[in-house]
């Protein structure tokens, strides 16, 4: 068992009394439609692109060019129970988008999502001219034909880490960095991979709650206040009628087989193939418990890509020793591109034109 499951069933125990853990829950509130429910399968259509025609890809997802010999993880699609997502159609989104601009906003899962729409827009008009800008933690891709920019600002809290005398400090009740997201056509928000980091992945000393400073704290308790923070930001600062916000599930990681009761010890490394079926043995995430929770009580107005459970099923879609690291830091984290990220996208576009 890896320490970040190990954790993750502490941190389960402490904050959420009420539920067993490794429960078989896997199907959510049914509604008519509900695009969050179902199941992968085969489809040679797939996929929407090819990692070779994306020129800025980085490294890290581009699974292909890396040297990852099976291709068949490339050729699923998510199939919803009852409903069809609609294709994506780069020419209509860019259309329809134009002149406007689109913030994905949080950690790398956020710069995978990113780097997947850029890529699928491309692909649709492979030669329309477009601009890729870095300036500090902020990218972004404009492509100027339309007048239709599409940024990453990279932000893994949300609430911010002010460096002192004490150390860095990670506040939990204050969002300085917010004045970057202000004046933005779409928000999509991201944040829980870095609030398991320990050690020397940790970037702050101290977490602080007004005047409080705590050692440490929590990760589910300080995420969840982290997450009341943003909430408060957005119905203080975004108007509703102007702004279009999203929040990306969480997204799951396969560090340990048991989870989807392969090989004890094992990772996804090797894995050629989803979990077939609607079922995860692990149950739900207890992050995006949480985030749902926070959502439902806090931020009416945000809209949920609710892609944990569909993506818990992708186990054989990460770049696993075919990412930045190779065989040395195995990749069960990200994901590849083309991949799990563009039917995030796809979802996204359905909530987007609906």
């Amino acid at each position: 068992m890896s320490f970040v499951h190990i954790l993750l069933c502490v941190l389960l125990i402490s904050f959420l009394d009420d539920q067993a853990h490794g429960q078989r829950v896997v199907k959510h509130e049914s509604t008519s439609c509900n695009l969050y429910e179902g199941s992968w399968v085969p489809d040679t259509s797939y996929p929407l692109y090819n990692a070779s025609d994306c020129p800025f890809l980085e490294r890290e997802f581009n699974c292909v060019n890396n040297g990852r010999p099976d291709k068949f993880y490339l050729q699923y699609r998510w199939k919803p129970d009852g409903c069809k997502t609609p294709r994506f159609d780069g020419q209509e989104f860019l259309t329809r988008f134009k002149g406007k601009k689109f913030m994905f906003v949080g950690d790398s899962l956020s710069l995978n999502q990113w780097q997947s729409l850029t890529c699928m827009l491309h692909s649709a008009v492979p030669e329309a001219k477009y601009t890729l800008t870095r300036a500090g933690g902020l990218s972004t891709f404009k492509f100027l034909e339309y007048d239709l920019k599409i940024m990453y600002s990279r932000n893994a809290f949300l609430v911010d880490i002010v460096g002192g005398k004490i150390g860095s400090v990670l506040k939990l009740d204050w969002i300085e960095g917010g004045k970057q997201w202000l004046g933005v056509d779409t928000l999509i928000f991201n944040t829980w991979h870095w609030w398991l980091h320990v050690g020397r992945k940790q970037p702050w000393d101290l977490i602080q709650e007004g005047t409080v400073l705590y050692k440490d704290m929590n990760r589910l308790v300080a995420y969840r206040k982290a997450l009341s923070t943003w909430s408060k930001w957005v119905n203080t600062h975004v108007d509703p009628t102007k702004t279009q916000v999203f929040f990306q599930g969480v997204s799951p990681d396969h560090s340990n087989s048991s989870d989807w009761e392969g090989i004890s010890g094992m990772n996804c490394y090797e894995e050629t193939k989803p979990v077939i079926g609607s079922i995860y043995p692990a149950g739900d995430h207890p992050a995006q418990m949480v985030l749902k929770d926070v959502l439902r009580l806090e931020a009416k107005s945000v809209k949920l890509l609710d892609v944990t459970f569909l993506s818990q099923l992708r186990k054989d879609a990460h770049p696993s020793a075919y990412g930045f690291g190779g065989h040395r830091n195995i990749d069960c984290s990200h994901w590849c591109l083309a991949g799990v990220p563009d039917t995030w996208n796809q979802l996204l576009y359905a909530s987007l034109v609906e």
